[in-house]
Formats: structure tokens, C-alpha cells, sequence
């Protein structure tokens, strides 16, 4: 039985962050529609522990609708610097209500406006209308709370399967591979 890859996982995050990377938190997450058209783009990891890696976004936007109709994805972590990279795979599930508002409360004011105002991935009339609607909620909640849009939320991906990368010479690359088998995890060596 293998050690829980979340250990190692946030030992190399807190490594990254010391290294004083850009974002280390940064990661690419790959999604898919139901016919399996696949998408990518990067979003930022909010949390990360046993049950899963945390991430947040509006619900209609294109990833929400992808996961959706298909509730699993990918995410990889890479970071060059270090010579390092995790990739996570796995079925998602909405976070609560409860996390999905303490996440928000933690949220700089200009980011909660900023969600408010965008109907994510949806065609945008002109820069200038996004930036009135922005400046309309401001006004609108000066002094006040700003409250978290209906479709604003959290996923977390449950990993299946983790997969640790070592930048080596030659293309000799050290790669490890852990697997969820029940509630322990079984961890195998992968050619480069």
C-alpha cells in the first residue's frame, strides 16, 4: 500500500511556492463535452487535501456545462523551474453551498464584482458594456456585501489516479504513478 499522493503533492506545492514561482497554484484542467470534444484552459487551485483538488468558476460557463454532461476531467500542475509536474485524473463534484460561500466571503472585492458582472463564455457585446455592468454593481453594492451569483460555485476533482513527473537528463525521466484502490492508493513505477 502506498502513502496518500496528496503528501507528496502539497510537499512539491509548498516547494513551488517557496521557489517563489508565478501562480504556482496555476493548473491546466481539461474537460470534455458529451460527444468527447475535449477543452482546455487553466484555472487556479484553491485547495487541495484528501478528497480532492478545488477549483472555482461560473456553472454556465463552458467548463460548467462540460462538466455537466461529462463529470470528469484532468488537471496537470507543471513546473518548470523545479523540473516537476502532477497530473490528476478523476470524476468532479460540485463543492457545497457552504464551501462555494466561505470561498467567496475570502474573495477580494473586485473579484466578487468582477463574477457578478461577467456571464462567463458567453458572446460579449463590447468591452465597454462589461466595464457599465461592472461599474453599475459597484455602485449598486457600495457599502455592502457583494453576494455570491446563483451560478457561481466550486468542482473538486477526486483523483483516480496521480501521476508524479521528475525532470531527469537524457529524457531519462522519473515518473511514478499512483492508483486509488479502494480507500489506499497503489503506486507503480512508469517508463519514460
Amino acid at each position: 500500500m502506498a502513502a496518500h499522493p496528496i503528501t507528496r503533492f502539497k510537499r512539491w506545492f509548498a516547494e513551488a511556492r517557496r521557489a517563489d514561482l508565478p501562480q504556482p497554484e496555476a493548473m491546466a484542467l481539461a474537460t470534455a463535452d458529451r460527444r468527447g470534444t475535449p477543452s482546455l484552459r487553466y484555472v487556479l487551485m484553491k485547495e487541495a487535501d484528501e478528497s480532492g483538488v478545488v477549483f472555482f468558476t461560473n456553472t454556465a460557463s463552458r467548463k460548467g456545462k462540460e462538466l455537466r454532461a461529462n463529470p470528469r476531467a484532468a488537471l496537470t500542475f507543471y513546473w518548470s523551474a523545479l523540473g516537476k509536474q502532477v497530473r490528476f485524473e478523476g470524476r468532479v463534484e460540485p463543492v457545497s453551498e457552504e464551501e462555494a460561500d466561505a470561498y467567496w466571503k475570502t474573495r477580494p472585492r473586485a473579484s466578487q464584482l468582477a463574477a457578478l458582472s461577467s456571464r462567463q463564455s458567453e458572446p460579449l457585446e463590447s468591452r465597454a458594456a462589461l466595464m457599465r455592468r461592472y461599474k453599475r454593481l459597484a455602485e449598486r453594492y457600495r457599502g455592502s456585501e457583494v453576494p455570491r451569483p446563483p451560478g457561481w460555485s466550486g468542482y473538486r476533482l477526486v483523483p483516480e489516479t496521480v501521476e508524479f513527473w521528475t525532470h531527469r537528463d537524457h529524457r531519462l525521466h522519473h515518473r511514478e504513478l499512483f492508483t486509488r484502490a479502494g480507500k489506499s492508493w497503489k503506486r507503480i513505477l512508469l517508463q519514460p
